[in-house]
């Protein structure tokens, strides 16, 4: 086959050769001088630079379009910011895949949620930000108290605000006041990138897992310590897995049903408030921080390697039974971006959590390193990241509040001219 793939994860982050015979097919790489840098040396490929000024498919277009005509089996991003660039590509290449109207349903948060709410399954009352600011202004908005104002395709909860009342979040939209640049824009707030959602109150969790044809091949249950949204804040955040029932793989499935996640991996949002589980958001992508690896310690399975084959039409190799220890692994992250402009010192509070048996790997970053100016959940980015394994859930749970009680980040401040140096 002739695979192009639009690369913008990290290639390690990936794997792509475990999931890729690069011998066998001709794979080509389309991506910024940054990322193409992350391809280990040595493997077979064609690597094609883009500059990195414009969107991904207007700079792969102009690509195309200079080189000459170009056949390809597939097109792939395994990049949720780059999956509507692939779609696109694909329609206009007549290369097959799920063309932009089925990718748009796991992009777009209000697409999302409408799609799932027609499926008989609950989710938070929202409204896009205009309907939002035009229900408000008649007292007409379905909800009482605290109001999640949200872009339609964020990520890492960047650009996520909550308010106390939806009076108070209509007030902050129309006054300019929110704090988010995008809505903030004096000549052109981007209502039309945003929703207004209820605020619900509950453990929230994730799932992860493998999906062909429409079937869920592989299905993990996780729940998070303190949230996206507290790690975007300054606050450390991990996940712990746990145990799951059938009615809860079937939930997954009507969900993923409803917004066509078809093939490859699935990371699904959900919280459960009052007893019910309510679906909040979900991707056609492995989950971020460690996800992937919690996943392979505790099933086997490597979640991209074999959502690679399944794009391909390659046959999947999952275990018969469960590879895994039988212990429930979660992840955690302490973050620095909350202190950009500052220089990393060290840790107090956790040399206990270093050498506790439970922990499967840690990532420090090294006395003296710069902290990141970006949201960031990468070892090696981010202040400390790593694994832990406890033989129940509660166990893993333990572990993971007990660290983020315990640990204080250490940090100077950069002084301004040092800064510039580099600049």
């Amino acid at each position: 086959m002739n695979i192009l793939i639009l690369h913008r994860v990290p290639y390690f982050k990936i794997a792509y050769d475990r999931g890729i015979d690069h011998t066998r097919h001709h794979v080509t790489y389309l991506g910024t001088r940054q990322a193409l840098d992350t391809l280990p040396p040595g493997l077979t490929c064609e690597k094609v630079e883009r500059p990195g000024v414009r969107d991904t498919l207007t700079e792969a277009r102009a690509w195309l379009a200079a080189q000459g005509p170009r056949r390809f089996d597939r097109i792939i991003s395994m990049s949720e910011y780059e999956l509507l660039d692939a779609a696109g590509l694909r329609e206009e290449l007549g290369v097959p895949g799920p063309p932009v109207a089925q990718v748009a349903l796991a992009r777009d948060k209000v697409l999302m949620k409408e799609a799932v709410a027609r499926a008989g399954l609950r989710v938070p009352r929202f409204l896009p930000a205009r309907d939002f600011l035009d229900h408000a202004a008649g007292g007409r908005v379905p909800w009482q108290g605290r109001t999640v104002l949200k872009p339609h395709r964020g990520a890492s909860s960047e650009g996520v605000l909550v308010l106390d009342t939806p009076a108070a979040a209509a007030q902050a939209l129309t006054g300019r006041t929110t704090g988010v640049p995008a809505l903030d824009d004096p000549a052109a707030p981007a209502l039309d990138d945003f929703q207004a959602e209820e605020f619900l109150t509950g453990p929230i969790r994730h799932y992860d897992g493998l999906v062909q044809g429409g079937k869920v091949l592989l299905l993990t249950a996780s729940q998070y310590v303190n949230t996206c949204l507290a790690y975007a804040q300054g606050s450390p955040m991990g996940s712990f897995q746990i145990r799951h029932t059938p009615e809860v793989h079937d939930w997954v499935s009507r969900v993923l049903a409803a917004v066509r996640i078809e093939d490859g991996s699935f990371h699904l949002e959900a919280i459960v408030h009052d007893g019910e589980t309510v679906f909040l958001e979900v991707g056609n992508r492995v989950g971020g921080a460690d996800v992937v690896a919690a996943t392979e310690h505790a099933t086997g399975v490597h979640l991209p390697s074999q959502e690679l084959r399944i794009l391909l039409g390659e046959p999947v190799a999952l275990p018969a039974e469960p590879a895994g220890d039988g212990r429930f692994y979660g992840w955690f992250v302490v973050p620095g971006h909350h202190l950009a402009h500052h220089r990393y010192e060290g840790l107090t509070g956790a040399d206990a959590h270093r050498t506790d048996a439970r922990t499967v790997t840690w990532h420090q970053l090294p006395p003296g390193a710069p902290l990141p100016g970006h949201i960031t959940y990468q070892a090696g980015e981010t202040v400390l990241a790593g694994i832990a394994a406890g033989d129940t859930p509660e166990d893993t749970h333990d572990y993971l509040t007990g660290l983020f009680a315990s640990v204080t980040v250490r940090s100077s401040r950069v002084p301004a001219e040092a800064g510039q140096v580099g600049a």
